[in-house]
């Protein structure tokens, strides 16, 4: 069975999707991730499809999933490298792909990530009334 490189950069996983998709793949990809999520204290997963010329229904559940995995492991995912062809079809397919962000390249995904994360943070100070104010 053939496994999906994940590579870590920074603070965030990139998973490059570079063959087509089985079940089996698919199922270990998921485990995989998240055990690296939760190794690794990742707080974002760049998946990029730019290798995909064709999306059926089956790989955008999977990339779903991926993603509510990752939510749940306090990991934001962005979806990067989607042609033109494959948003059409997955939009024809009805999936919308919900919690899923996406860029149009790694670059930019790892900005998305960069930035929800920064809003994260200040969300967390805002909240934390212990949270030292300075004064000039």
């Amino acid at each position: 069975m053939e496994r999906v490189p994940i590579l870590k950069i920074g603070d965030i996983l990139l998973v490059s999707i570079q063959l087509d998709m089985s079940d089996q793949t698919a199922v270990q990809l998921q485990e995989d991730l998240a055990e690296r999520i939760v190794a690794t204290g990742c707080h974002g997963v760049i998946i990029d499809i730019t290798a995909l010329d064709i999306v059926d229904s089956f790989v955008g559940r999977m990339l779903s999933t991926i993603a509510s995995i990752s939510k749940v492991l306090d990991a934001e995912t962005v979806v990067v490298g989607m042609r033109p062809a494959v948003a059409i079809t997955l939009v024809e397919l009805g999936l919308s792909l919900n919690g899923i962000r996406t860029a149009l390249n790694v670059e930019r995904g790892m900005e998305l990530i960069a930035a929800a994360r920064a809003d994260e943070l200040d969300l967390q100070l805002d909240d934390d009334p212990d949270a030292e104010t300075a004064t000039p």
